[in-house]
């Protein structure tokens, strides 16, 4: 278990609390240790300090361990898995995105966390990609923000001073979902006014072109394809025409805009 320096004192763990480094010197001065079973005074009156900086390493595992970083790892890494998942073969997002889960399991183990956070963390983003799949009209999508926000706090409110997390910055997450939120809505809106893009339903209404001049039967040009088509009319080469029923491999059509016409007597 993770302790504050406050219970760490309290509970005997350490010996005391200095609040800088010559707050600890004068703390040491004439401080007894037993040493190979002998007991020493520690004299720390004039004292030299040495300062040893951190190499490359640790000053790496200290910035991934900022509960910030990890969030973001986190969410990297399971994006990029998702991707690679829709989409085998793409490699890069995959890699990166083990690297990063990699990295954010290893500062889980170092900075102190509460699992039922990242437990919610986890079912907020399963619930916005689940808005994508199953689309309903930010219901999914709003229930993943909010259980990612208060996954995001609970998860690293330990009460630890320097392992806590910016409410501003999970403010700013949210934020960022909630607009990408409302641009899937939109996306989806747009669709369903548009209406069908393939099949049977977006043939009928389709305007055609005559490739040639024919009274009955002949053929016409849509979407890129030939096809044969039936008319009550004749047709000329490079008119447009209107589909009005799909009948197999056959379109029915019609002009679509009636010719002038002269009766004479």
């Amino acid at each position: 278990a993770t302790l504050t320096a406050a219970e760490a004192l309290e509970q005997n763990v350490i010996e005391f609390i200095a609040s800088d480094r010559a707050g600890l010197l004068e703390l040491l001065n004439g401080y007894e240790v037993e040493i190979a079973g002998e007991t020493r005074s520690l004299s720390t009156d004039n004292a030299s300090v040495e300062v040893f900086e951190p190499d490359w390493r640790i000053r790496l595992l200290t910035v991934i361990s900022n509960p910030e970083i990890v969030l973001l790892l986190g969410l990297i890494g399971l994006y990029g898995l998702m991707y690679e998942g829709w989409n085998p073969g793409a490699i890069v997002p995959g890699v990166v995105g083990a690297i990063c889960l990699l990295l954010a399991a290893y500062a889980l183990q170092v900075i102190p966390v509460n699992y039922a956070g990242l437990a919610l963390i986890i079912v907020g983003v399963a619930l916005m990609v689940a808005e994508a799949y199953a689309p309903s009209f930010g219901a999914l999508g709003l229930g993943g923000i909010t259980a990612f926000i208060f996954g995001a706090i609970i998860m690293f409110d330990s009460g630890v001073p320097g392992f806590g997390i910016s409410y501003v910055f999970v403010a700013a997450l949210g934020v960022a979902f909630a607009v990408v939120l409302i641009w899937l809505i939109g996306y989806l809106l747009r669709l369903r006014r548009r209406g069908a893009v393939s099949g049977r339903e977006s043939i009928v209404g389709a305007t055609a072109v005559a490739v040639e001049d024919f009274a009955t039967t002949g053929k016409v040009w849509l979407e890129g394809e030939a096809w044969h088509a039936r008319s009550a009319q004749p047709v000329s080469k490079d008119e447009e025409l209107i589909v009005t029923r799909l009948d197999g491999l056959t379109l029915d059509v019609e002009r679509a805009e009636p010719s002038d016409t002269t009766t004479r007597d």
